[in-house]
């Protein structure tokens, strides 16, 4: 999406989008602001080492360091990156799943304590057995 800030347009992206872009990146091996300039045209100013952090690709104070592109520690750090960012897109998306599992369960258990209470109160009220007793020859 774009809107208009002054004499120039500001994209904004939603965070598949960023994903997307910061995988690009990590599997380029094109330096930040070059990668970021061929894709947009604009100047980086931090806005995609942002995004790393953000998004789980880098820790909070972890500066993005990149050996030489021919060394296997590149190529090793590079994969643990591109994996962590996965890993941490999935676990954000398992997360999300298991909050609303967590409150689906929340809800069951609230309706079954309701019903049981209100079989409670009709047996005591009405003074007859509405639950079926255990152990009954049918």
């Amino acid at each position: 999406m774009e809107r208009r800030k002054g004499s120039e347009f500001i994209t904004y992206y939603n965070e598949i989008e960023k994903h997307q872009i910061v995988s690009k990146f990590l599997k380029s091996g094109q330096n930040k602001e070059d990668f970021w300039r061929a894709h947009t045209g604009k100047s980086d100013h931090g806005v995609l080492l942002g995004w790393m952090r953000k998004l789980g690709y880098l820790k909070a104070g972890q500066l993005e360091e990149r050996p030489s592109k021919g060394s296997i520690a590149y190529m090793a750090k590079d994969k643990k990156i591109e994996k962590r960012g996965e890993d941490s897109f999935e676990t954000l998306q398992l997360k999300k799943r298991i909050s609303e599992l967590e409150k689906q369960l929340k809800d069951a258990e609230m309706k079954a304590i309701a019903f049981s209470t209100m079989v409670d109160i009709a047996e005591e009220e009405f003074k007859i057995p509405i639950r079926k007793k255990l152990n009954t020859k049918p």
